[in-house]
């Protein structure tokens, strides 16, 4: 029955530890796999076909290039064809997707709510590590993975549906308003389009009693670990990449995968970002006042243009689309439920000469806001005993915290 615990009594003493060695292995393997969904998902490229492969020298993996960990070790971080370095990124995700598996058995034991913690750890650990990348949370992971969520609830009755449903349902509204009111108040994109996806994802497997303790640890965390680095580098997004020589500024996104990364238990595509996904991240406070040396802050909170020249960013602007003149009521009426939900707020940049969107690009006071999401969303599911311990009930309760 759902909640119920094995009773592991009735088998030999080496089962328990047997069916723990079991689920780290599964972790390790799944690991494997989402490193296949980190480097295909941004470049919408299927995760099943073609096989495993070294991107720079075409080498198809055999199986014993595959065995998680294992293999990476054995070929010393390179590819065995070509010997193009393979990125630890590959080892990482498997041990930490390993890892955390056991820590979701620590948390819940052998009951069904084990379930809905690996697969929710199966989809923060993709989703934080393209978002580092590319500053993007595919649509591919967060819509399928709301409806996961919502699912797996069923089983354990008509009361967790309801606190998934509604869960979900907040949680996408109060980061929508969140990212009206930040856009109004500091007159640029405060929130990336895509952290309502993934806290509506969190909110479906958590219910909304997490809500406030991942808004408060993600803003918490996020804000300080941006801050410090803002004082210790100078800036809290990626690195500025210089143009090449001869070369216009390239604008073609942030966080670029590095060169010569090489799958080891996953084939690794080319840096990109998907048309099917949406931004995330999130500006830190006072970002007018942070710049480089010689360098002012994009006011869109963008890339950084310099003092020196003579052309200003056009300020950004926001409108609806369904208050645009010339379109018919009953469209302008289908509109209003995806303006008010969905329309990207602000408008995004245009290219004064073709026409077409430019692309956003993370300027020094940006960082992507999805990793901070996630790893509050681990902590409030993984730690809520602990919290309820240490800390006094009516903040651990705030915290998501329970016994």
């Amino acid at each position: 029955m759902p909640g119920s615990v094995t009773d592991f009594s009735l088998l030999p003493g080496w089962a328990g530890p047997l069916f723990t060695a079991f689920l780290l292995v599964l972790g390790l393997c799944i690991g494997s796999f989402l490193n296949v969904v980190i480097a295909r998902v941004p470049e919408g490229l299927s995760i099943v076909r073609p096989g495993s492969r070294c991107p720079r020298c075409g080498h198809v993996l055999a199986w014993y290039e595959n065995i998680p960990v294992l293999s990476w070790l054995a070929l010393r971080g390179r590819c065995r064809s070509c010997h193009a370095p393979i990125s630890p990124r590959y080892v990482l995700v498997e041990l930490l997707t390993g890892l955390l598996f056991l820590a979701c058995l620590n948390r819940f034991g052998w009951t069904y709510q084990l379930f809905p913690a690996l697969v929710l750890v199966s989809l923060l650990i993709p989703l934080t590590f393209i978002d580092l990348a590319h500053w993007i949370l595919p649509f591919s992971l967060t819509v399928p993975g709301i409806a996961a969520g919502l699912l797996l609830a069923v089983p354990r009755g008509a009361d967790a549906v309801v606190d998934a449903t509604v869960g979900a349902v907040l949680g996408f509204l109060v980061f929508r308003l969140m990212e009206y009111i930040g856009w109004k108040v500091f007159k640029k994109e405060a929130l990336g389009g895509g952290d309502k996806f993934l806290v509506a994802l969190l909110g479906a497997f958590l219910s909304w009693r997490a809500l406030l303790g991942i808004l408060f640890l993600s803003s918490l965390q996020g804000a300080v670990v941006g801050l410090a680095l803002l004082v210790l580098t100078g800036r809290a997004g990626p690195a500025a990449q210089p143009p090449a020589s001869g070369t216009a500024p390239s604008a073609t996104g942030p966080g670029p995968t590095p060169s010569g990364d090489v799958a080891s238990s996953a084939h690794d595509g080319s840096p990109g970002v998907a048309t099917t996904s949406s931004s995330s991240g999130v500006t830190l406070p006072s970002s007018d006042d942070v710049s480089l040396p010689g360098m002012a802050a994009h006011p869109a909170g963008g890339a950084p243009v310099s003092d020196a020249g003579p052309e200003e960013e056009p300020e950004p602007t926001m409108t609806w689309e369904f208050t645009r003149p010339g379109i018919p009521l009953w469209k302008r009426l289908l509109l209003v439920p995806w303006c008010l939900l969905v329309q990207p707020i602000p408008d995004a940049p245009v290219d004064e000469e073709t026409g077409e969107e430019e692309e956003w690009v993370p300027g020094p006071t940006n960082i992507p806001f999805g990793p901070w999401l996630a790893l509050a969303g681990l902590e409030v599911m993984l730690l809520g005993p602990w919290l309820a311990r240490v800390l006094p009930m009516d903040i651990a309760l705030l915290l998501g915290g329970a016994p």
